[in-house]
């Protein structure tokens, strides 16, 4: 292999995040970011944990970044992508005639990322032998080129990640023990994308200004898209968001996404727009012309307005549906303003259960 070559191979770019917003929202992901500031100044071994598409490699990325060993090389390999047969030489290199086809000599991830840091995703689908041979790598911190007996000493500090088990992996067999205790030594957990869905707006912004970047001109997005959007379990995580958002680009360029227009299994039940979705303002009016309130001893009583302070019905009709949602997420919205988010004195402003009032939070996407 060439040194240019070489130089092309260690520089493996991110599959798609090349970063995420350090200030989130959620208490979920400034866990996530206070247990990477905490770990990312020291050469502990650490092993990340979560389902695919959650960001892993981003968390990795991040530590990387932060740690004394930010100007070295940051080397990724999916030990789940490669066959078994293959991932030692792809690992440990291998000397020119190790094997048939092995035309030349050729440095392995290891050397790659020698004073850096070198990635092992996926090492949950490693197999056993090669476990105990990166076991041996872990502890004595040394290896062999396939077809050498020359021994090598390595300075790299090992990130590991999975989506699996590796608890009950240990259990059932087919993950070694004496490895798992040796990875974790520091796990960090990234919660799955439906476990802080008020980050996703956030994590948006972030995609758009990369499709940005790319000069594509990314959608704007309803209120009530972005409902439907934070009420969806997103099984694909963050990388599923980050594809929607490049899909949208190309079908809605510059155009306004509303609920129905996402593709039907985002379409979150009882989450539709109308077909022009008034701002606060026009909503504030529209309320106003629509209610009167007045008091009568200790009780709030609504009442319509006189039938010529009602809105007229436009000639090509009414999404009644939606327009009813609007204004029950309005009404709502207000009462949890007006108790400062106390939801159970909203509810009696409302006349609900206070049960009632959070399904109803909940399926509108009100929080």
């Amino acid at each position: 292999m060439t040194a240019s070559a070489q130089k092309k191979d260690n520089l493996i770019p991110s599959r798609c995040f090349i970063a995420v917003p350090k200030v989130m929202e959620s208490e979920p992901m400034q866990a996530l970011d206070e247990l990477i500031n905490q770990v990312s100044g020291f050469n502990t071994l650490v092993l990340i944990r979560g389902e695919s598409g959650s960001g892993k490699e981003v968390v990795a990325r991040r530590i990387h970044a932060s740690s004394s060993r930010a100007t070295k090389p940051f080397v990724p390999v999916n030990c789940g992508a490669i066959p078994a047969d293959l991932l030692e030489s792809e690992l440990f290199g291998h000397e020119k005639g190790a094997f048939t086809g092995a035309v030349a000599t050729r440095k392995g991830r290891f050397e790659m990322a020698e004073g850096g840091t070198l990635f092992l995703d996926e090492i949950g689908d490693m197999s056993l032998p090669m476990q105990v041979k990166l076991l041996r790598v872990l502890q004595e911190r040394c290896f062999e080129r396939v077809g050498s007996n020359d021994t090598q000493y390595c300075d790299v500090r090992i990130l590991a990640a999975t989506h699996r088990n590796l608890d009950d992996m240990v259990i059932d067999g087919s993950f070694r023990q004496d490895l798992f205790y040796r990875l974790d030594v520091f796990p960090i957990d990234v919660p799955a994308l439906r476990d802080h869905p008020q980050d996703i707006s956030a994590l948006m912004s972030l995609f758009m200004s990369k499709l940005e970047a790319k000069g594509m001109i990314p959608p704007k997005f309803s209120s009530s898209a972005m409902r439907a959007l934070q009420q969806y379990p997103w099984p694909g995580n963050v990388r599923e968001l980050e594809n929607l958002m490049e899909r949208l680009a190309i079908t809605h360029s510059t155009k306004l996404v509303k609920a129905q227009d996402l593709p039907s299994k985002y379409q979150t039940l009882g989450v539709v727009d109308a077909d022009l979705e008034p701002n606060r303002d026009d909503q504030d009016a529209l309320m106003a012309s629509l209610t009167a309130y007045h008091a009568d001893d200790d009780d709030v009583a609504l009442e319509l307005p006189n039938a010529g302070g009602r809105p007229p019905l436009p000639d090509e009709g009414i999404d009644l549906k939606s327009y009813l949602l609007e204004i029950e997420q309005w009404f709502i919205s207000e009462a949890l303003r007006k108790e400062d988010g106390v939801i159970t004195r909203a509810a009696q402003l409302l006349g609900l259960q206070r049960t009632t009032l959070a399904e109803k939070m909940k399926k509108l996407g009100v929080s």
